[in-house]
């Protein structure tokens, strides 16, 4: 299984869509996939339309890393109802707030890479984290192996990307860093250009082709359905930016 963090240290850049977007990208191609929610607001839950309940949710797994736990934790997507197994989610919580500690201790942070090693039946792992560089996030990484970073083309978020490379990089068996991937991209407005920019000098090939804002996003979500659904012009570009996304998050390191 390949384990894709998908981060951000600034909220507000749409870091859940993509990573809805991605198990979309999976679900297309028939590549099966566990979407982690570690964020307290349990978007990509919702977004996924999970209904079933369950025992357990992510906030027990990282506090209990135990097969029984993980496995009572994880539910069907709504998405594929006649395929179960293709796509699941380890469930979010708001319960998990209380771990996103910036003090976290190494045992802690270790134990998300416990709790996959026991969910290892599926062939991509998507963890959705929270917008912090938290004990969540650093979860995430040690579990990962590989980070995708998202971003918008502010100010702020260069300065948000930089520190979170720079800590990425820190790291003693660092995942590899997949890309920038900038979200919510509109090219008319001349400061976004800039941004983009400033990041593509900062840091070269890293910075993929950016994400531009549609309303296709929000219409697959208000539906409830993959954005491989759609059939308008914009969702089926902005769906084969996901399938290339996820060919580089598939592709030998």
């Amino acid at each position: 299984m390949i384990s894709l963090a998908v981060c951000s240290a600034k909220g507000g850049v749409g870091k859940t869509s993509v990573v809805l977007g991605l198990a979309s990208a999976a679900l297309h191609r028939g590549t099966s996939a566990l979407v982690v929610d570690l964020d307290p607001q349990a978007d990509a839950t919702s977004g996924l339309d999970v209904t079933a309940q369950r025992a357990h949710d992510v906030a027990a797994v990282l506090s209990a890393p135990k097969r029984r736990v993980a496995e009572e934790a994880v539910a069907p997507s709504g998405w594929v109802d006649d395929h179960p197994g293709l796509l699941d989610v380890l469930t979010g919580s708001d319960a998990s707030a209380g771990l996103d500690t910036p003090d976290a201790d190494e045992e802690t942070l270790k134990s998300l890479r416990r709790a996959l090693k026991k969910l290892d039946d599926h062939a991509l792992a998507l963890l959705d984290t929270p917008p912090s560089l938290n004990g969540l996030t650093r979860s995430a990484w040690r579990a990962a192996d590989a980070v995708l970073v998202v971003s918008d083309a502010s100010r702020f978020s260069v300065a948000a990307v930089d520190r979170t490379v720079r800590e990425v990089r820190a790291l003693r068996q660092a995942p590899r860093i997949v890309g920038i991937q900038v979200n919510r991209f509109t090219p008319r407005s001349g400061e976004q250009r800039f941004r983009y920019e400033e990041l593509r000098a900062l840091f070269g090939d890293l910075v993929l082709e950016p994400l531009p804002d549609r309303v296709s996003v929000p219409q697959s979500q208000g539906a409830g359905v993959p954005l491989h659904a759609l059939r308008t012009r914009t969702a089926r570009t902005l769906a084969g930016q996901f399938d290339s996304i996820l060919d580089r998050v598939l592709a030998p390191a």
